[in-house]
């Protein structure tokens, strides 16, 4: 571990893991103790933001936002640019950093971080790009257009899962439009918070700026702060539906904007034409991936009668040779859950999908021989989609259902309360369009022989229902970070009114 820090420039693993307007500030702040979920023993040891420290930090990022929205769009870029190239610089250990706090394998640690390099250059080009459109007015001598104002400093709550990735979706496309950001990691993962915010003090202090880029550390207590905080005009929050539920409901209670990232319980259409082949590759990435944690995972399969023997057959014999254990080790497919607790919950649904009627075909146990938090990846049978089919259970437990026409199998994808990723696998074009169409997926994203996870930064990210709505990363999702303003110029010498009022 040592190693790792010390290419990242980290001294001191037991230090206030707080920046505000001096620097790293030591708080009397209650202990977040970092895991090693392979071992369950602790890494590191970070002392959290008191709301008195919170507050300096608040009022030194709003301070420095009065700065940053006049420095020119493209000027903010070349920041964000070279925030991308620092970490470049570091993205094997950084990723490996990742690997070691949160579990997830080595491979994806690291595409973990390139995917935050490819969001900065994304933001990069953004910040020649922060377009409003231009209207004819029905007013002889007048000109319309809009334009897109930064809100201020925005709050950004992160989960465990995509300790990197997701604050940079924010801060990255914040950053170029104008605004500053105060980040509160998860206290699972606090270390590569802190490890992110050392590489980002390095490219502010070489720009001659301070404040683009804050860092909060804590529990509960400092989400609260920033959901109820006046301050503050949007909060992104990504974690469970929840707790996302509560967030939005306070930060609308003072008017304020959420961008919400919630749950997710992502299924798989696969069609009587489907290549089984490619199918199977991409169930069993999306399934086992991370352990069964990312909010896009594979957590339903709804294929067509006509296949549902072979392909069971193929995912079981898959699943069987997944290598479980340290995510560091080359050859690891599937490292451990994040805590003893999650381990508990999956242990609880599987008795709760054989009581509803499922039976396991491989898995359905811990692994204590490895460690603590490791467990077996799980597919189960169901008969029907019961109660607990339609939650989300944040582990690697695949549920197989089987259709009979296409109209069915799109009413079980459905007919869950989340819509954030799905996929069918198809040869035929009018089965993938009817998917596709008004009448398919209810689902923010929706995939034709992909699988549900590893979504492209290009593209916006986020879902419908009880997924919360929000969209980050690529797209125009830019727009949530920024204020419209629709602007009327009289260049006439008249005084014309609209809808052809007269008055007077």
């Amino acid at each position: 571990m040592k190693a790792i820090l010390d290419k990242l420039g980290i001294q001191d693993i037991n230090a206030g893991a707080c920046f505000g307007p001096n620097g790293w500030l030591t708080t009397d702040g209650p202990t977040i103790i970092s895991n090693n979920p392979t071992t369950g023993k602790p890494i590191a040891t970070i002392m959290a933001t008191t709301p008195d420290a919170y507050d300096q930090i608040v009022t030194h990022a709003m301070a420095n936002f009065e700065k940053w929205r006049a420095t020119p769009a493209p000027k903010r870029g070349l920041l964000v640019r070279d925030l991308g190239n620092a970490t470049r610089e570091v993205l094997e250990p950084l990723g490996e950093l990742i690997s070691l706090e949160m579990g997830k394998i080595r491979a994806e640690g690291i595409g973990e971080v390139q995917e935050m390099i490819d969001i900065c250059d994304f933001a990069l080009g953004l910040s020649r790009q922060l377009y409003g459109l231009t209207m004819h007015s029905e007013r002889p001598g007048h000109r319309m257009y809009e334009q897109w104002h930064p809100l201020g400093a925005i709050g950004v709550i992160t989960a465990f899962n995509f300790p990197c990735a997701v604050w940079s979706w924010n801060a990255a496309i914040a950053a170029v439009c104008g605004n500053t950001v105060l980040w509160k990691p998860s206290e699972l993962a606090p270390l590569t918070a802190v490890a992110l915010q050392n590489i980002a003090n390095r490219v502010m202090a070489d720009h001659g700026v301070t404040g683009i880029f804050n860092l909060v550390a804590g529990g509960p207590q400092i989400g609260q702060l920033i959901s109820e905080d006046q301050r503050l005009p949007l909060v992104s929050f990504t974690g469970s539906t929840r707790v996302g539920r509560l967030v939005g409901q306070t930060v609308a209670s003072r008017f304020g904007k959420s961008l919400l990232e919630l749950g997710g319980n992502n299924a798989i259409i696969v069609a009587p034409d489907a290549d089984l082949d490619l199918a199977t590759r991409a169930i069993l990435f999306g399934a086992v991936g991370t352990a069964g944690q990312r909010c896009t995972t594979t957590r339903r399969i709804i294929m067509h009668e006509s296949v549902a023997a072979d392909l069971s057959n193929r995912l079981v014999n898959a699943y069987q040779q997944v290598r479980i254990g340290d995510p560091l080790v080359e050859g690891t497919l599937m490292g451990p859950l994040a805590t003893e607790r999650a381990v508990e919950a999956m242990q609880t649904a599987v008795s709760q999908a054989q009581s509803e009627g499922g039976e396991v075909l491989t898995g359905g146990n811990t692994r204590s021989d490895i460690g603590p938090q490791f467990v077996e990846p799980t597919i189960i049978k169901m008969p029907r989609q019961s109660s607990i089919v339609k939650q989300e259970t944040f582990a690697p437990i695949l549920y197989l259902l089987t259709y009979s026409d296409l109209e069915e199998a799109l009413t079980l994808h459905n007919d869950v309360p989340q819509g954030l990723s799905s996929a069918i696998f198809t040869d035929s074009m009018r089965t993938a369009e009817a998917f596709l169409g008004a009448a398919g997926s209810d689902c923010g994203i929706a995939n034709v022989n992909i699988g549900t996870s590893g979504a492209e930064i290009g593209g916006a990210f986020g879902g419908e229902k009880e997924t919360g709505g929000g969209r980050e990363s690529g797209s125009d999702a830019w727009r949530a970070y920024m204020r419209r303003q629709t602007n009327t110029i009289n260049w006439s010498n008249s005084l014309p009114l609209a809808q052809g009022i007269e008055f007077g």
